[in-house]
């Protein structure tokens, strides 16, 4: 095996999230080993630091319904099996499984089980609901990169091995975002009442909550008139939210983006946003927010019953109080959206110290999550591969 001082690197990372992470945590590493050899399945985040990607990050992406899925998901775990048959042969150093836990816990479990040391970077969610996944992860991985702070608490009580990096997020988004310039970019003034409307990433958030949102923005554009409706679209979702656009009747009322969802985020006044990563964006824009979530009856039962606590959105998790309303399944309705959007506005003409309030409490979790976050995980890989 090569030394620790060189080592060759395994990783997976799936969608662009997890390239970005990916690619955060490669330069950290090259910083520390400018020889360091990385090949496994990535995205161009992750090519651009010289990272051997032997299936694109993409091929992990399963969109669509019924046949399709499962079509997908017969060639998906193909993909893991290959992948796990040519790192036993080439025996990496460490095996670093980035985010996409469906796909990376069974891969680092069979690697771990052949003497190949395994870290996963992203801790699952057993804090909010499928907390059957801890043994899983205990028997999958030797040690857990975790971006928000009291996970390796939870973690090490379970008898699994963590550290806190920080949230990479915390350290690209300014603690002093630049609205005005934000604004200009979109082509909005600076009086403009602006609403940031982001009905998720993936094809099933887009079904249940987009035609909703629209809904509910007909209703506050009957309260407020000049409301500037700005929604950013990934582009492979574009022209179907478009045509929702369409058929809610709002053609020429809504500016659709393409993808900027920080920037509308900079320069929005509130946000009506899916529950999800994209929140905990929203809190570090210091913007407030009103979250919601809907999904197919079955699924929503599903999860009601593997919930572990009150909250859903990742502000109100990480303060651990309802800093910001969460309407979700029956509750995320258009008239009980719009009130909720409509209180921010009052609140941001009537009462600023409210929002000032709102404000600071987003400040200090951004402050909490940011961290040098490569640096401290290359600090945890190599320790581990020192062991």
């Amino acid at each position: 095996m090569r030394p620790s001082t060189s080592p060759f690197v395994a990783m997976v990372a799936g969608e662009a999230s997890g390239d970005l992470l990916a690619g955060l945590l490669l330069g950290g590493m090259q910083q520390r080993w400018p020889d360091l050899r990385a090949a496994g399945i990535g995205g161009p985040q992750m090519e651009r630091h010289g990272f051997a990607a032997w299936w694109p990050n993409h091929t992990l992406s399963v969109h669509g319904y019924g046949w399709e899925v499962l079509r997908r998901y017969r060639e998906i775990v193909g993909i893991r099996n290959q992948l796990r048959t040519r790192l036993l042969a080439q025996r990496p150093d460490i095996f670093i499984g980035v985010d996409a836990p469906d796909f990376n816990l069974d891969l680092e479990r069979g690697l771990r089980e052949h003497g190949i040391k395994t870290v996963h970077f992203v801790s699952p969610s057993i804090w909010a609901w499928r907390a059957e996944r801890v043994e899983k992860i205990r028997r999958s991985v030797d040690h857990v990169l975790c971006i928000f702070p009291f996970e390796p608490e939870l973690l090490e009580r379970s008898g699994i091995s963590a550290t806190y990096v920080g949230h990479p997020l915390a350290s690209v988004i300014p603690l002093e975002p630049d609205k005005a310039a934000a604004r200009r970019a979109l082509g909005l003034n600076d009086q403009d009442h602006v609403l940031a409307i982001l009905p998720g990433s993936r094809v099933s958030e887009v079904k249940h909550l987009t035609g909703t949102f629209l809904a509910t923005a007909k209703r506050l554009l009957k309260r407020m008139p000049h409301l500037k409706l700005v929604l950013p679209a990934i582009p492979a979702l574009k022209a179907h939210i478009e045509k929702i656009i369409l058929k809610n009747g709002l053609a020429g009322q809504v500016q659709v983006v393409d993808g900027q969802s920080h920037t509308v985020l900079a320069a929005c006044d509130v946000t009506l946003i899916a529950s999800g990563t994209a929140t905990l964006e929203a809190a570090l824009y210091k913007r407030p927010m009103v979250i919601a979530y809907r999904m197919g009856w079955v699924s929503w039962q599903i999860m009601r019953r593997k919930q572990l606590q009150p909250w859903v959105g990742l502000p109100n998790i990480l303060s651990r109080e309802f800093l910001v309303p969460e309407l979700l399944q029956g509750d995320a309705n258009p008239g009980a959206l719009a009130e909720a959007v409509l209180a921010w506005f009052d609140d941001l003409a009537h009462r600023p110290e409210k929002i000032a309030v709102l404000q600071q409490k987003f400040l200090a979790m951004h402050l909490s999550l940011q961290r040098d976050t490569s640096t401290l995980a290359t600090d945890a890989i190599q320790k581990l591969l020192a062991r």
